[in-house]
């Protein structure tokens, strides 16, 4: 699968970011969707990532090349410790890399925006790729929208 992460301004949208982070943290695992939009997305560089097209696509494919299959977003605080957040694959796209790579552009902003620790709540079913990342686990757990989550930490 080859996939390429758009920002908005390059191609991306918002509404596409929204249609994966419904599809995964909506529909997959319950979130209410007043959690879920939470109305900090205009505060926030958000990153989307669409199956690009391969030489064997067919046209019944219900996974389209240009569908959008993985978005993430980064807030920044007056101090400039960034925030990493809503960081989501479709389920039929993980596995495949895809994850570092959001997790790598969101970094990669991080530092452009001058950023020099990031901290992040991190479902503890996912607590060891972000430690695989680098992220420290830095909290005991806690429950967000009725999910286990640890908070982590990584110096940029």
């Amino acid at each position: 699968m080859t996939y390429k992460i758009l920002r908005p301004g390059e191609g991306a949208t918002l509404a596409d970011a929204h249609a994966v982070r419904r599809a995964v943290f909506v529909e997959e695992q319950g979130v209410p969707e007043s959690l879920e939009m939470d109305g900090l997305d205009d505060r926030a560089s958000q990153f989307v990532a669409y199956r690009v097209p391969e030489a064997d696509d067919s046209d019944e494919d219900p996974d389209s090349p240009g569908r959008p299959i993985g978005t993430a977003r980064l807030r920044v605080s007056r101090e400039g410790k960034g925030k990493p957040e809503r960081v989501a694959v479709r389920e039929a796209h993980r596995g495949n890399g895809l994850g570092r790579a959001l997790m790598e552009a969101v970094e990669a902003a991080a530092v452009e925006l001058d950023c020099s620790v990031l901290e992040l709540h991190a479902q503890t079913a996912v607590e060891e790729f972000y430690a695989d990342l680098g992220y420290e686990t830095v909290s005991d757990e806690f429950e967000e929208a009725g999910i286990p989550h640890v908070r982590m930490r990584k110096e940029v």
